[in-house]
């Protein structure tokens, strides 16, 4: 094995909490908080998405909000290129392109500046979660309209009873955990 890809020694898994009935009742919310507040457990999970994406040529890495900003600027850093943060309506300042989703409970908004992606630009999405592959495909789409070329998704968690994965169908998808 290559350093940066041994098994790991931490339980990710145990560092996540389930909260039920939030953010309303019938959704059960992954909080991945403790994950997030143990330095040695958020290294390694931004160290093994890094290492699943080294070498493909990653040029800019799209950071949706909000739990994904925090993954996706460590990833960004470690590989050396720039983050593209992908926020909600009417966060950003300036000309922006827009796509919108589902979510499990609702609906809503993504938007990306115009000038953030360069057309043929290689971008990394990253994301804490995939559930449905709502904000994913709708990232996707933002990023195909500025021109860019999808390098893959990455992401902590995959709930696999969600389908999200089959949304995504002939991108690469990488998820450390599946639950």
């Amino acid at each position: 094995m290559s350093p940066g890809t041994e098994p790991s020694s931490l339980n990710l898994r145990a560092l996540i909490r389930d909260i039920p009935d939030f953010p309303e009742p019938g959704i059960l919310f992954r909080d991945i908080t403790p994950l997030l507040g143990n330095g040695p457990a958020f290294r390694e999970a931004c160290d093994r998405l890094v290492e699943r994406f080294r070498g493909e040529g990653v040029e800019a890495v799209a950071t949706i909000e909000s739990r994904g900003f925090t993954f996706g600027a460590v990833i960004a850093y470690q590989l050396g290129v720039g983050v593209v943060p992908v926020r909600k309506a009417g966060r950003l300042p300036s000309d922006t392109f827009s796509a919108s989703y589902h979510l499990e409970y609702g609906e809503a908004v993504l938007q990306v500046h115009r000038d953030a992606i360069s057309p043929g630009q290689r971008v990394l999405v990253i994301d804490d979660l995939l559930a449905t592959g709502g904000t994913a495909t709708a990232t996707l789409e933002l990023i195909e309209r500025l021109g860019g070329e999808l390098a893959g998704f990455g992401f902590l968690i995959e709930l696999l009873e969600l389908g999200g994965r089959q949304r995504l169908a002939g991108h690469r998808v990488e998820a450390l955990l599946e639950l």
